[in-house]
This record gives C-alpha cells, sequence and structure tokens, in this order.
C-alpha cells in the first residue's frame, strides 16, 4: 500500500514522522506500516521487524482506497510542492529499495547484480548508481529491461536459467560483489547464491509465494556468504523524499497510468496481467 493526501485535520501536538508540528493542509507521504513503538525489537531500533504492527490495507486495517483515513500523525512525512502526485505514491516503493540497499554495504566501484527490474528492483539499480557501483540487470520483460538501460544500468540481460553463465561470463569467473534479489524469490535465490563472489553478499528482496526459500547449503557455505533478508524499510522516508525532491531519481518515470477510484479494478487487473509497458499504476480518490 503506497500512499500519500492532504492532511484534513489534526489531534493536539501532532508531531509528524521527524517530531515536527503537524498542520492541516500539508501533503504527506504515509507510510502504512504502524509500529507498537514499545516492544524490545522496536526499542532496539527496528520498527519495520516489530511484531506486534499493523499495516494499511491488510486485514483487519483498512487501505487507501477512500476518501478519509485516519492514522498516526507519526507515520506522516511532509511534501515539498517538487514532488508530484505519482511521485509521493512511489516513495515507499524508494524508501523500500533504500532499506535494501543499505542491507547490501556498498561501497563505490564495486560491483552488483540484480534479479528483477519491477520497481523496486530498479530503484535499487538506480541507487546503485548513484552509489557508484558498475550494475548488471536481470529481467525477462523487455520494457523493464529497456527501464533499466534507460536509467543508466551498465549491462542488461533476459534472465532465467542461464543467467548465472552470464554473469560469470561477463565477470571472468569471478562473480560480483553484492547480488539484490527483487524477483520471485523461487530459483532467484540459488542463483544469487551463484552470482556472488566468494566472501560476497546477498540481499533477498523479493517474497516467495509458498513461502519457502530454497539454496543449496553447499554454495553459501564454501563462499562463505553473507545474507540478508529485506522486510519494507526502517525510516528512509526522509532520504526518499531529498532523493525526489532533488530529480536526483525521477518516480514520475515508473508511473505508467493514472486511474480514477471508480476504475481501480481495472488497475489491478491490468497489474496483474503484467501488462506490457506497466510499471507502477497509480489510483487517485480525489479523481
Amino acid at each position: 500500500m503506497n500512499l500519500w493526501g492532504v492532511v484534513a485535520a489534526v489531534g493536539a501536538d501532532a508531531s509528524d514522522g521527524e517530531n515536527h508540528p503537524l498542520t492541516a493542509g500539508q501533503r504527506v507521504a504515509v507510510d502504512p506500516a504502524v509500529p507498537c513503538w514499545r516492544c524490545e525489537t522496536c526499542e532496539h531500533g527496528h520498527p519495520n521487524l516489530c511484531p506486534n504492527h499493523t499495516f494499511m490495507g491488510v486485514y483487519p486495517s483498512d487501505g487507501a482506497l477512500r476518501e478519509y483515513m485516519v492514522v498516526p500523525a507519526r507515520s506522516c512525512f511532509p511534501l515539498p510542492d517538487s514532488i508530484s502526485a505519482g511521485g509521493g505514491a512511489l516513495l515507499e516503493t524508494l524508501g523500500v529499495a533504500i532499506h535494501a540497499v543499505d542491507l547490501g554495504h556498498v561501497r563505490v566501484g564495486e560491483t552488483a547484480a540484480v534479479i528483477g527490474c519491477g520497481p523496486v528492483g530498479l530503484l535499487i539499480c538506480k541507487l546503485l548508481k548513484l552509489s557508484g557501483l558498475e550494475v548488471t540487470a536481470f529481467d525477462p520483460l523487455s520494457w523493464r529491461a529497456e527501464k533499466a538501460r534507460d536509467w543508466g544500468v551498465d549491462h542488461v540481460y533476459p534472465g532465467g536459467e542461464n543467467a548465472p553463465q552470464e554473469l560469470l561470463a561477463q565477470t571472468n569467473g569471478r562473480g560480483v560483489d553484492v547480488v539484490f534479489e527483487a524477483a520471485w524469490a523461487d530459483a532467484t535465490i540459488q542463483q544469487s547464491m551463484d552470482m556472488a563472489r566468494c566472501g560476497g553478499r546477498v540481499v533477498l528482496v523479493g517474497i516467495p509465494g509458498d513461502d519457502r526459500c530454497v539454496m543449496k547449503h553447499s554454495t553459501a557455505r564454501r563462499k562463505g556468504l553473507t545474507l540478508a533478508f529485506s522486510r519494507r524499510m526502517k525510516h528512509t522516508y526522509p532520504r526518499a523524499i531529498k532523493l525526489a525532491a532533488s530529480k536526483q531519481i525521477d518516480l514520475d518515470d515508473l508511473v505508467s497510468a493514472y486511474y480514477p477510484l471508480n476504475k481501480a479494478l481495472e488497475a489491478f487487473e491490468a497489474n496483474m496481467r503484467y501488462d506490457e509497458g506497466v510499471h507502477k499504476l497509480v489510483i487517485s480518490v480525489a479523481g
């Protein structure tokens, strides 16, 4: 659930996610995850892992396909006028990508591979390029691969079962320093292990449909790989807003179409069909 809105009313002493006063009329991005802020995990600085959290749009919490909703002030982050409606809707997606890159502990001049060029994967690619890495990306959908090229990715392949062999041939058998799996987390998990160099890092971002993670233990063990599982994001909205406002990342370039609320079903169907050219579809409640 990616959302932003305009504050209609606030409670007494309402403060936003950076502890600034929140006022009616402000445009704000809203973090859909609501942690408890009281458990051990939250106290240790990991609200994205809170076992007591609720999430807007996931039962029993309603989502944002409505004209008004009540949200915690702390979940709101003011948007500058330079960020469009479409850009505001994609800030949560950018935040997920930022958190994944944080987990990869990337360094200038390193090499990286990204499996999957959906919105999160493409944003990971862009962040890696901004960080000074050589990036190789894989995706079987032609329009996603083309977007990766447009965004400056150094090497783009269609993926599939030969993806590790293509990358190893490109790197003379070394592999890359860090791999980000941002696809369906199926055979691509093992492919990530195969692509990483000895002593490399692998960040698993994709969510498997069968809730299982399958890989050869020997590959990860013998290479001494460091694995990180990425869950949502951790206070990344301020950085995401700065990147979007500065135009270092063009979120509008990922918006494929806008739909009014009464055609929301059409938007979901187009997304589920993987219609050609679709990256992100934005539903406008205000019309």
